[in-house]
Formats: structure tokens, sequence, C-alpha cells
């Protein structure tokens, strides 16, 4: 079965079952940034984490107290022994080799150390990072900002992330990010990320 991006789920004639569209853990938290639903069996994600700019700040902090309320909630899915995909724009580099080599970056929230030790911590859950299981030497960015001729330049960031639970890290058969969608005229900055399960 084939997951696309964090905002599409693909299914054949199934309609996907509304789980929760909140992130617990801050009941005053308004902002619509967590989408929670069940198909054929498997809980899928949709994550749209804080942004975080500029750092540092009020935006940086709700950003690290939003990951760190993720973070909480994903122990309590793991727990719970059902097959999960998270999926989302985490707003997140994970790592060095996730980002084209610039300087540029370098005061921007989504390389920041905190927000990699939250998208770490998650990992050390056991949740795995499907992208890169797949192709752990490519790049695989999935934004391009519009400046600078970025994506002419491939100067790109790996941002959009599909985490896989214990269960399904073994029925992975595909993951990968649809570059030529960005090329279109008018496209998101963003670029389909998707995996494939046999399930």
């Amino acid at each position: 079965m084939p997951f696309g991006n964090y905002r599409t789920v693909e299914s054949r004639a199934i309609e996907p079952i509304l789980v929760r569209q909140t992130l617990p853990g801050d009941p005053t938290d308004k902002q619509a940034r967590y989408v929670e639903a069940a198909i054929h069996g498997v809980i899928v994600t949709s994550i749209y984490a804080p942004n975080g700019n500029p750092w540092p700040g009020d935006k940086f902090a709700y950003k690290i107290a939003w990951f760190e309320r993720l973070t909480r909630h994903a122990t309590e899915l793991l727990a719970s022994g059902h097959p999960i995909v998270l999926a989302g724009d985490y707003n997140v580099v994970p790592t060095s080799r996730d980002i084209y080599v610039s300087s540029s970056w370098d005061d921007n929230a989504l390389v920041q150390p905190e927000a990699r030790a939250g998208f770490a911590e998650l990992l050390k859950q056991g949740w795995t990072d499907s992208v890169r299981e797949k192709h752990p030497d490519e790049p695989m960015y999935s934004f391009w900002d519009y400046r600078r001729h970025r994506w002419e330049r491939d100067a790109g960031l790996r941002i959009d992330h599909l985490l896989v639970s214990k269960r399904l890290k073994a029925k992975l058969r595909g993951a990968g990010v649809d570059r030529a969608v960005r090329a279109m005229e008018g496209a998101s900055d963003h670029a389909p990320v998707w995996i494939e399960l046999a399930i």
C-alpha cells in the first residue's frame, strides 16, 4: 500500500477513520498542527510542526515545547502496539547531510541543536526514518526555498519525514521523494515524500 506525502494517504475505496485532530498535552494550544487517522489497520498522522523562526525567541520555544508533546504522544502510540506512520513536515533538518553545504541557514530554527535533538529522541524510541532507511547515502531533499534559485541549484533541505513503528519496518518496501513535482509551474516549495508498505 502506498502512502503519499504528509498531506494524503492513498487507499482503494476505504475511507480513513479520524482518530484525533489535536496533539495532546496542551488544551490551550489552538494551532491546527496534528491529525491522526486509521486506514487498513494502520494509524497515520499528518504533522505540521512549528517552524520556530525567528531563532531564538518565543516561536522557537513553542516549537521545542510542541516537539516534546509529540515525543510523549509518540511513546504512547508505540506502547499501543499498533502499526503507525508518523508522517509530516517536521520543520527539522535532522543532520548536516540533510541540507546543502551553506552557512546561510546557521541561524535558522530548522537546524538548531535543540530541534535536531527532538527528532533524534523520536528515533531513539524505536521509530525508523523510512526515506533514510531506503536511501542511506543520498541527500533526499524534500524542500527547496523559492529564493536565490535554490531549486535550480539543488540547494535543498530534508524536513518532511515518514517515521514508521517497529511493526512496520519489516514491511517497508520503498520510500522516496517525487522531485519532478517541485519542478512544475506553480509548485509548492515542498516535493511529495512517499513510502510503500507491504500490508
